[in-house]
């Protein structure tokens, strides 16, 4: 048997099968029993250091903002 056919059947089914199973692990991984925890934690991990929710009448943009605070920025 020729190599170059070899490696074409090799990778037809076995390569096939292989990535298959690896797919199902990383989805068992994701999805399996108790990490909700992990992934909730993970989820809220940028919001771990806020001190006080944005008040509502806080402008969308940087420009006037108050800094942590709670002093408005100087004027330049």
């Amino acid at each position: 048997m020729e190599t170059y056919t070899l490696l074409r059947t090799f990778a037809d089914s076995w390569h096939l099968l292989f990535m298959t199973l690896f797919f199902l692990g990383v989805v068992f991984w994701a999805f399996r029993p108790g990490s909700r925890k992990v992934h909730d934690e993970t989820a809220s991990m940028i919001f771990r250091n806020d001190d006080r929710p944005a008040s509502d009448d806080a402008p969308a943009s940087g420009q006037g903002a108050a800094r942590r605070d709670g002093q408005p920025h100087e004027a330049r």
